[in-house]
């Protein structure tokens, strides 16, 4: 009996069964966990996507421009659609995540599967969350037409789902009543918008609306003139912002020139005279440059007209004239010279340069209606020169008439005064790359920085951008005081209604930060 007994104590046979019985729920327990951790996993990462699909969608529109916040709401209410599956709602746990376009005037808003917050700032460390408690200190401004100026980044959350698991939730929850939670995603994106290769210019918004939201430019706004001929082709007259004197339309000044350029009234105006500009600038990020004597930054204007620095420099190949620099003057001498301007002769008999607009009933007088004289400068300088007759219907720009002037072949053309386009073979080549008749630079809303402290006629940083532009040259800068004037056209400018003109210098990345 004590053998049999020994015999089945030491028996092993059929333990494995025991183990695997005793085991088996843990077992089956620890799979329920992993199906639905892996369900878990899925609609956390669906819904993180989502997150950041409709944050980049948004974060491509916040330029700083006016109309961002509701270019934002409308990029993702049609550019983003996403299914996220797994959760308690939607048709058998498929769910597709939309958002919707409240109207672009609040600084946070929702709609659809999705809230977001338009932001000025977010925390410098990663490990700080914005929340409810800290979102004033990072949230634009909750007027529009600041907080859009502000706005750098756009924070979005999508609304939580229910998520039901297999595995009894009560474990993890404490909550035995509930055998499932909620699951949601943030998502934080940014638009870093700049061009490279600019002029370090300034040029404060001719049609900057002001705190009446009208302006003295026929109430326009700077978008819809460029898109609209008979208003872009109206003449502006700019005049630099000096040390002293108020920055408001139409003035111009200079921003900060890139590292390694150099100080001095010198240095900028060679940034301003070069074919090659190195500078890059944010539209969130631009600095101006404390006010500069106005004598080298006239020759820095002029020699793109073919027109030989007072000093001497500028006497290298990346300062040389545009291929078309018909001005409406010829030297003093006869002779094939590169003159100075002093030694030209305007406006004589026979030449004629771009005439400016009839009147000036905008700005104080310092833009034009737009009616500016085509017949007679087309007779003076080409004669019976044929011209596109599409021009009878509709009065071309004077940027328009330059570049056809090239493409026809009209350059070399003598007008009835003996003035030809074509530079003069003792200047620089011409330089084919760039069009140097065109000034291209950072265009400000300087009435509403002053008013918010900033002085532009000295040094100002982390000034936002309504828009980079380029402006045709009509007439060589005419004087070199601070009170100069440096007549224009507006040709183009970044953002809602620009032409395309400036994608070439475009540097625009929409990103994630969190």
């Amino acid at each position: 009996m004590l053998r049999i007994v020994r015999a089945f104590w030491h028996d092993q046979r059929g333990i494995a069964l025991i183990l695997v019985s005793v085991m088996l729920p843990v077992i089956i327990g620890f799979s329920l966990l992993a199906i639905d951790m892996s369900r878990v996993n899925n609609l956390h990462n669906d819904l993180q996507k989502a997150a950041d699909a409709f944050a980049l969608a948004g974060a491509a529109e916040l330029d700083g421009s006016s109309g961002s916040w509701i270019r934002a709401e409308r990029a993702m209410a049609t550019l983003v659609s996403n299914d996220s599956y797994f959760s308690t709602v939607g048709t058998n746990g498929k769910l597709t995540l939309t958002s919707g376009q409240p109207g672009g005037t609040a600084n946070c808003n929702a709609a659809g599967n999705i809230s977001w917050c338009f932001l000025k700032a977010i925390p410098t460390s990663d490990s700080t969350q914005i929340t409810a408690a800290n979102l004033t200190t990072y949230v634009a401004d909750a007027n529009v037409a600041t907080g859009e100026a502000q706005t750098r980044f756009v924070q979005v959350t999508v609304t939580p789902v229910g998520f039901a698991a297999i595995f009894p939730a009560s474990f993890l929850t404490g909550n035995a009543a509930n055998n499932g939670f909620n699951v949601s995603a943030v998502s934080v994106a940014g638009f870093v918008s700049g061009v490279c290769d600019f002029t370090p210019v300034f040029i404060c918004n001719p049609y900057e609306m002001d705190a009446n939201g009208t302006n003295r430019a026929g109430g326009y706004t700077l978008q819809q003139a460029v898109s609209d001929p008979a208003v872009h082709r109206r003449l502006i007259e700019l005049r630099k912002v000096g040390n002293g004197a108020a920055a408001g339309p139409g003035n111009f000044g200079f921003l900060e020139p890139p590292p390694g350029v150099g100080n001095g009234a010198q240095a900028l105006a060679e940034t301003i005279a070069t074919s090659k500009p190195i500078g890059c600038y944010e539209s969130g990020h631009v600095s101006t440059k404390t006010g500069q004597n106005a004598g080298p930054v006239q020759d820095a204007f002029n020699v793109r007209f073919g027109i030989r620095a007072t000093g001497g420099g500028f006497n290298s190949a990346e300062y040389g004239p545009a291929s078309n620099v018909r001005k409406g003057a010829v030297p003093a001498s006869k002779g094939n010279q590169c003159p100075q301007y002093n030694q030209l002769t305007f406006y004589g008999a026979g030449n004629m340069g771009l005439p400016r607009d009839a009147t000036t009933p905008y700005m104080s007088g310092r833009m034009g209606d737009g009616n500016w004289d085509l017949s007679t400068y087309w007779s003076t300088n080409f004669a019976s020169a044929s011209r596109p007759s599409s021009w009878n219907a509709t009065k071309p720009t004077r940027y328009e008439v330059y570049k056809y002037e090239q493409s026809a072949g009209l350059v070399g053309t003598a007008s009835a005064g003996g003035e030809v386009g074509t530079p003069p073979n003792a200047c620089q080549p011409p330089v084919t790359s760039v069009d140097r008749r065109l000034l291209y630079g950072a265009i400000l809303n300087c009435n509403a920085l002053e008013a918010a402290g900033n002085d532009l006629s000295g040094h100002s940083t982390n000034l936002p951008v309504e828009a980079f532009g380029s402006f045709f040259l009509t007439e060589p800068v005419a004087s070199a005081s601070d009170d100069a004037s440096v007549m224009v056209e507006l040709v183009d400018v970044t953002g809602a209604n620009g032409q395309g003109t400036l994608n070439n210098f475009l540097r625009d990345e929409a990103q994630l930060y969190r």
